[in-house]
């Protein structure tokens, strides 16, 4: 595996722990797709770092977790914001 690739592995995998963000929000601050950030913490992380790879995937898991609550959010404000415009 090449050194950038390794390197863009462990700091993606440090900036998900430290901001507990999303696959979509770390593709988007390192402008790369999302099957990018899956692939470096899903399968090359944990040949280069197993413990960081696990803390990520944690977070991650998490995410996937509280995801339909947060879909649920923003369609309500959504709408609570149509209502108070209309």
């Amino acid at each position: 595996m090449k050194d950038y690739i390794e390197t863009r592995a462990v700091t993606l995998a440090n900036y998900i722990i430290e901001n507990k963000t999303t696959v979509r929000s770390a593709a988007k601050k390192f402008c790369v797709s999302k099957s990018t950030v899956h692939k470096d913490i899903a399968e090359r992380l944990i040949n280069i770092n197993p413990s960081l790879a696990q803390r990520a995937r944690a977070v991650l898991m998490e995410n996937k977790q509280e995801r339909h609550i947060r879909g649920g959010m923003a369609t309500k404000l959504k709408y609570e914001n149509m209502k108070t415009q209309g």
